[in-house]
C-alpha cells in the first residue's frame, strides 16, 4: 500500500533508510473494544544531503492523507519462491517479488506480549536521502508451548497429484511433507485428505488421528501417483465441501492447499475458484493455507486464494524446507491468536512531508474501514512477527511525535475487537544512521537490505544479461531512494549474519550473490 508516492523522493527514502538511525519510541498505549483514535502528533528534525547525483526536490508533494492502512499478512512463500529460482541460475520474474514477504522472512528481535494479542514496537533511522528516514514498525504475537494444550483441529489436506508433480521436488516433496504432518499432529486432531488430478477424489475422509487416522493417512499417502492434467477448481470445490460436511465446533477448521496451482483443467477462472474460497469462509469460518511447490509455479493464483481465504502461504523447494512448515509454520496456522488483524499508521502533519510503505500492495484497507469489523484483515497465528517500513520524510526542523501505529485484532473464540498503539517520535527516524550508527537494531538494518534487495529484482536491477532487463513489478513506481548496490546489500548481509540470532543473514548474502550473476 502507498501513501503520497511523492514521487522520485518517496521511493528513494528507502535507499535513503540504509543510512538509519534508531532511537526510542513512546506512549504506548492499548485500549480494548473503542480503540482511541491515532491523533496526528507534533513535529519531527530532520537531516541529510542529497546523494551524489541526486537532485533534492524543491517543493514537497504532500500525501492525499496521511493514513496507511492494510490487513495483516504473514506470507513468505515469494522470498522461497525466489530462492529457488536464484538457486536454479534465474531470476524470479518482477512480480512475483512481494516486498513485506522478503522482510517478513527473516527475524526481527521484537518484544513479545506476555498474553495473547499483540505487542507493537517501532524504530528506524536516516538514509542519506535528504530529509528521508527508514521507519520500521513491528508487531509480534506470543510463542506457544509446543506440548501446551490447544483446541483440535479439522484439517482437510487437499493434494495436488496432476501430470505437473511428477517433476522431482513437487509431489515426493509433498508426500514427505505429509508424512511429517502425520507425526506431528495431535490424536485430538482430525484429517481428511482430497486429491485431485482431472477430477477431484476423497482419499481419506475426516478421521480423528488417535482413532486410526494416522495409519490411514501414512498409508494413503503411499499410493499416490501423479496422473493427468490441474482441475485446480474441482479439488478446491471438493476439499471445502469435505470441510463443510465434517466442521468440528470449537475446533479450528481448515483447508491445506498442496500444489504448484496451474489449473489447467475444468474451472480456470481465477475469480470463480476465489468466490467459492471466500463463500466457505464467511458461511463456515474455514481457513486456507497454501503449500506451493514447483519451479513453474502458479505465485499469483495461491496468494490470491489465501487471501481470499483468510489463510497465508508458504512455499517449499527442499526437504528441510518442508519439515520445518510442518514442523513449526502448520502448528502456528492451527492455533489463532487473532482474527481479521489490520493495522493503521496516521502521521503526523506538523513532522511530516511525505511517507510510503513498502509492499502490501494486495493488502491495503480503506483508512475508513479500519475499525470496520465486517472487513476482512490476517488471520495470525502464535509466534508471528509482522513487519511494515515505511520510507518517511521529515518536515526540516520537526520535533515531537511523527507517527502512531495501531493493530486492530479480533479474538478468536469471542470476536471481541481489541487495540494496541505505540507513538513513533521524530528522534526515532533521526538519531542515527541506517548503515554506520553505532546504536541502530542489526534486525532493522537485515529488514532494510531484505527490502532493498526486493526493490532490485522487482525493477531488474543489477541484471548480468547482456539483453533488454526485464518488465519493473510496477512500470509507475520510482526506485527506492540511494539504493544501495547489490554489492553493498551483500557485504552488509555477511557482516549481519555474524550478528547472534541472524545466521539466516548469511543465505540472504548467498541469495543476493546469485542475483548478480543471474540474467
Amino acid at each position: 500500500m502507498k501513501r503520497g508516492l511523492a514521487a522520485t523522493a518517496a521511493i528513494a527514502v528507502a535507499a535513503t533508510v540504509l543510512a538509519g538511525c534508531t532511537g526510542g519510541s513512546t506512549g504506548n498505549a492499548e485500549t480494548a473494544d473503542s480503540a482511541k483514535g491515532s491523533a496526528p502528533g507534533a513535529p519531527g528534525h530532520a537531516e541529510g544531503a542529497p546523494a551524489p547525483g541526486e537532485v533534492a526536490p524543491t517543493k514537497p508533494t504532500e500525501p492525499k492523507d496521511f493514513k496507511s492502512t492494510f490487513a495483516l499478512d504473514v506470507d513468505t512463500a515469494s522470498y522461497s519462491y525466489a530462492q529457488r529460482t536464484l538457486r536454479d541460475g534465474a531470476r524470479p520474474a518482477p512480480q512475483t517479488v512481494r516486498t513485506e514477504e522478503f522482510v517478513n522472512s527473516f527475524p526481527q528481535g521484537y518484544q513479545r506480549p506476555k498474553g495473547d494479542g499483540f505487542s507493537v514496537s517501532a524504530d528506524g533511522a536516516r538514509t542519506g536521502a535528504a530529509g528521508w528516514s527508514l521507519m520500521r514498525v513491528g508487531l509480534a504475537t506470543r510463542k506457544t508451548d509446543p506440548d501446551a494444550p490447544r483446541r483440535p483441529a479439522a484439517l482437510t489436506f487437499v493434494l495436488d497429484v496432476s501430470g505437473s508433480m511428477a517433476e522431482p521436488g513437487r509431489l515426493d516433496l509433498v508426500k514427505d511433507a505429509l508424512r511429517t504432518a502425520a507425526g506431528q499432529l495431535r490424536g485430538s486432531d482430525s484429517v481428511s485428505l482430497v486429491t485431485f488430478s482431472g477430477e477431484a477424489t476423497t482419499v481419506m475422509p475426516m478421521t480423528r488421528l488417535d482413532d486410526g487416522g494416522r495409519g490411514r493417512l501414512r498409508a494413503a499417502v503411499a499410493k499416490l501417483e501423479p496422473q493427468s492434467s490441474t482441475n485446480l477448481g474441482a479439488g478446491m470445490k471438493q476439499g471445502y465441501q469435505q470441510a463443510a460436511e465434517h466442521r468440528r465446533s470449537g475446533a479450528t477448521n481448515r483447508v491445506v492447499l498442496m500444489s504448484d496451482a496451474l489449473a489447467n483443467t475444468g474451472e480456470t477462472d481465477a475469480k470463480a475458484i476465489l468466490g467459492e474460497v471466500a463463500r466457505h469462509r464467511k458461511e463456515q469460518g474455514i481457513s486456507l493455507f497454501g503449500v506451493g511447490v514447483g519451479s513453474d509455479y502458479g505465485d499469483d493464483l495461491m496468494e490470491r486464494l489465501t487471501n481470499k481465504g483468510d489463510g497465508s502461504t508458504v512455499y517449499i523447494s527442499t526437504r528441510g524446507e518442508a519439515r520445518d512448515v510442518f514442523v513449526n509454520q502448520l502448528p502456528r496456522n492451527i492455533e489463532l491468536r487473532a482474527r481479521d488483524a489490520k493495522a493503521q499508521v496516521v502521521f503526523d502533519r506538523d513532522a511530516v512531508d511525505d511517507f510510503r510503505l513498502l509492499g502490501y500492495e494486495n493488502r491495503k484497507v480503506a483508512d475508513e474501514d479500519f475499525r470496520n469489523d465486517t472487513v476482512d484483515g490476517g488471520e495470525v497465528g502464535p509466534g508471528h512477527t509482522v513487519t511494515a517500513l515505511y520510507a518517511v520524510r521529515l518536515k526540516h526542523g520537526a520535533t515531537g511525535r511523527a507517527a502512531t501505529a495501531t493493530v486492530r485484532w479480533q479474538d478468536p473464540d469471542s470476536r471481541k475487537p481489541h487495540e494496541k498503539s505505540h507513538e513513533v517520535a521524530t528522534t526515532a527516524l533521526t538519531a542515527d544512521s541506517l548503515w554506520k550508527g553505532a546504536d541502530v537494531s542489526p534486525y532493522l538494518r537485515l529488514s532494510a537490505v531484505a527490502a532493498y534487495f526486493a526493490d532490485a529484482l522487482r525493477r531488474g536491477e543489477g541484471s548480468a544479461s547482456p539483453g533488454p532487463e526485464p518488465q519493473p513489478a510496477e512500470p509507475t513506481a520510482e526506485p527506492l531512494p540511494a539504493a544501495p548496490s547489490l554489492g553493498k546489500l551483500r557485504s552488509e548481509a555477511d557482516r549481519l549474519a555474524e550478528e547472534p540470532g541472524l545466521r539466516s543473514a548469511a543465505g540472504l548474502a548467498k541469495n543476493i550473490s546469485r542475483a548478480q550473476g543471474a540474467p
